[in-house]
């Protein structure tokens, strides 16, 4: 499904599903009447967007995850009531577009349910004309970004744990994903391994 005008998905009839990929798997920030598992076919899920507000600075950026061409996504569907339809909207707007590095679209996504239905959800992809696009980094690239990166929402090191985290509680593992992770995890028991960062981050 292509892109859509930024008033409509506010004023559209019905429930809102929202499709969750990274943090809005674990701290969605909005209620919902539903949360399913789901899949989205057309893009996957990357540390490809550089972060200068919640996980990093202009300075320094750290790295946060985007839908990227090609591939697939699984992730989190949450449906909305109708009622709370354009304030969720605008929850998401103020959270992910801080900078506009993405694009508000509507995907079909099939929700791994008992009726394994397909769903028109709302979805994040990153714009690949953005400056904070970081296109596909090596690993080591991914790694001190992320050692590095520290911003509004807290250190970005606990971005990529708490997804990873989430990611297994659902019952799969993303390969790229968890290799960083498991680097981060080895520098956290590493005796130069620097003090955690505070993060305040409400979760």
């Amino acid at each position: 499904m292509s892109e859509i005008t930024l008033p409509s998905v506010t004023t559209a009839k019905g429930d809102l599903w929202v499709f969750g990929y990274g943090s809005l798997m674990w701290r969605p920030g909005f209620e919902f009447e539903e949360r399913v598992p789901a899949r989205l076919v057309g893009e996957h899920r990357a540390l490809c967007v550089y972060s200068f507000v919640h996980r990093g600075t202009p300075e320094k950026p750290g790295l946060v995850l985007g839908l990227d061409r090609g591939g697939a996504c699984r992730g989190i569907a949450f449906r909305v009531a109708e009622k709370n339809r354009a304030d969720v909207v605008a929850y998401l707007r103020a959270r992910e577009q801080v900078t506009s590095v993405y694009r508000e679209v509507m995907r079909s996504v099939w929700l791994e349910n008992d009726a394994r239905q397909r769903v028109s959800a709302l979805a994040y992809v990153v714009d690949r004309g953005h400056v904070q696009y970081a296109g596909r980094l090596s690993l080591t690239d991914q790694h001190r970004h992320v050692i590095q990166g520290h911003g509004q929402s807290g250190a970005n090191r606990d971005y990529v744990t708490a997804t990873a985290k989430a990611i297994e509680a659902e019952g799969f593992r993303d390969a790229p994903l968890h290799q960083l992770a498991t680097m981060l995890h080895g520098d956290a028991h590493s005796p130069h391994a620097p003090a955690p960062a505070d993060d305040r981050e409400n979760r």
